[in-house]
Order: structure tokens, then sequence, then C-alpha cells
């Protein structure tokens, strides 16, 4: 899974070291406090004092950077076209597969970013409110593809997307529970213009195909300002959904709503075999056909290694 075959001449990121990244933290602040990380982290992935210090605040002083050019060119072109709109949020997508450690790593980054000076507000939406609800997976035949493109109600996460760039006050989205796997009738979340959004999902870089037309066929990353791909070898990626599913078995899935209860009583290898069915039916699939071809238009890539821990990032180049 390397970024680029041998024979390539021209790489579009460059690729620094944990050790190199790490250095380019100079003297912005660690902003979290210890018992903070257990709140942000998901089960079982890696991230400690050393791993933010490393990894997030480096990242986080770029997007400061990022986010503060982008402002000055927005204003910029408002003056040129002597409009007077409403404020456009900073758009951060965040991609990557099934147990790679995606919310993790857009809460730290939501956590960080709102306590730049002067507090930014900073909202977080992940996609699975945007997908279809159980009923109408199960009659279009493609209950064992959630997750994978067609499972997404894309024109409603892309009239979502388009409010909150336009700036409109108090946008809704679905909610989804992890407990019953599914949509939540008659509840959403509200964003209401923030000055930056993460929206985190296995396929927010996803394209479409190109109309023979030239008419305009927006994509949801068409919305993103910066966007974030966290990688990882598919054995460790496989090892890790397994170790998260054994882990659910003898918590989440032990309460009678949930919708993966009937595992609750699988032993040991009973349990090992199905997550690894599930795996490879499903979430394997999903990230050769659809998740990892998106990589390569992240505008940066963290590369993990087999402990959770980030080796390597890779920043396309401007």
């Amino acid at each position: 899974m390397d970024i680029r075959a041998p024979e390539q001449q021209y790489n579009p990121y460059r690729v620094y070291t944990r050790q190199e990244w790490a250095h380019l933290r100079d003297d912005t602040p660690m902003t979290l406090e210890p018992g903070e990380f257990d709140r942000l982290r998901s089960l079982h992935d890696r991230l400690d004092l050393q791993e933010v210090e490393d990894i997030y605040l480096p990242l986080s002083r770029l997007l400061s950077i990022y986010v503060d050019a982008m402002q000055r060119l927005y204003y910029a072109e408002r003056q040129f076209l002597d409009i007077r709109d409403r404020k456009v949020p900073y758009i951060i997508g965040v991609a990557g597969s099934v147990a790679v450690g995606k919310s993790t790593t857009a809460r730290v980054l939501q956590a960080l970013l709102a306590r730049w000076s002067p507090r930014p507000k900073v909202e977080l939406i992940t996609t699975d409110g945007f997908l279809y609800p159980n009923a109408v997976l199960d009659r279009q035949g493609i209950m064992q593809k959630k997750g994978f493109p067609e499972s997404y109600d894309l024109p409603l996460l892309l009239n979502f997307l388009s409010d909150i760039k336009s700036g409109r006050r108090h946008v809704r989205a679905p909610v989804y529970s992890h407990l019953t796997y599914d949509i939540v009738p008659n509840q959403w979340a509200e964003v209401d213009q923030p000055d930056i959004l993460i929206v985190e999902g296995v396929n927010v870089l996803q394209t479409g195909k190109l109309p023979r037309d030239g008419k305009a066929v927006p994509v949801v990353s068409d919305f993103f300002d910066f966007s974030v791909y966290i990688d990882a070898d598919e054995a460790a990626l496989r090892r890790w959904y397994i170790k998260r599913f054994l882990a659910l078995r003898d918590t989440a899935f032990t309460n009678p709503k949930s919708y993966f209860n009937r595992y609750a009583l699988l032993s040991d290898e009973e349990a090992t075999a199905t997550a690894t069915a599930i795996w490879e039916r499903t979430n394997l699939a999903n990230l050769e056909d659809n998740i990892l071809p998106t990589r390569p238009r992240a505008t940066l890539i963290l590369k993990k290694g087999a402990d959770h821990v980030v080796e390597s990032v890779a920043l396309r180049r401007l």
C-alpha cells in the first residue's frame, strides 16, 4: 500500500517520517488535558500524549495556516465581487477504512481546533446519519453493502453540505444509532454556522462517473477545503476489526436493544469466525473497491503501523 509505485518519477506528496513530522509542531501548545484522551479515543485506538504531540499538534498547526489563508481568500473574493454573503465555513473531510481510527482522529482534531484563539466554533458530523434506513436497504437488496457508496442518501448529504457551505443557519443532519444499527426516526443533529466543520466517513472522498455531456456532477469532496485519509495495511485493519468485534460482544452487544445482540453469546472462536466473515464479505470488499482507490485524492495521509501508531505522514504538494 505504498503511496506511489517505485517507477513513478513524480510523487504529488511530500512524505515525512514520524520524527520529521513531529519536529514541525514548533511551539504549538498542548491544549488537551490528560483525562480527555479516554473520552476522545475509540475502542483500541492509540491515543496518548506522545501521539498527540508528534502527530496531531503539527497537523493542528498546519490546519491553522490553511484555514487562515482560505479565510483571507474568501474575504478578498467577496471584496472583488462586491458581495456581502454569510460566512463560509472551512470543511475538513476524514476518510479511511472501518476500524482504522477515523472517529478518534476526527474528535482529536475537533478538540484541538476548538481551542485555537479566538475559540472557533468547530462541529463534527459523521456520514453514518446519511445512510439509508435499514428498511430501504432491505427493500433494495443491499443490506450486506451497508457503508458502500450506494447505501448513502447522496442527494441528502450533498444538500446538507451545500447548505453549510453557503452559510445557512440551523442545518439539520439525520441521527444514526450504533446500538440499533439504523437511522433514529425524527431525530436530528443541528449545525449552525460553524467556523470549521469536520465530516468523517469511509467514503467521503468518493468520486462519481464523469458525464459525457459535461454537466456538473457534484461529489461530497467538492465541499472540502482539506481532507485526511487514515491508512493502514489490510492485515492490521482485519486484526483491529476482529479485536473490536470481540470487545463489543462483551459490552454493547449484550444490550437487548442492540442489533447485534445475537452475537453476545458467541464463544471466542465463533465470534472470531463471524467477525472474519463480516470483514471479508463487506468491509474488505468496500475497502478494495471503494475506499482505498480514493486515498490519492486526500490532502494528507496518515499511515499507521500494526500498533495503531502513525508511522509516516504524506502531505500533498501545493
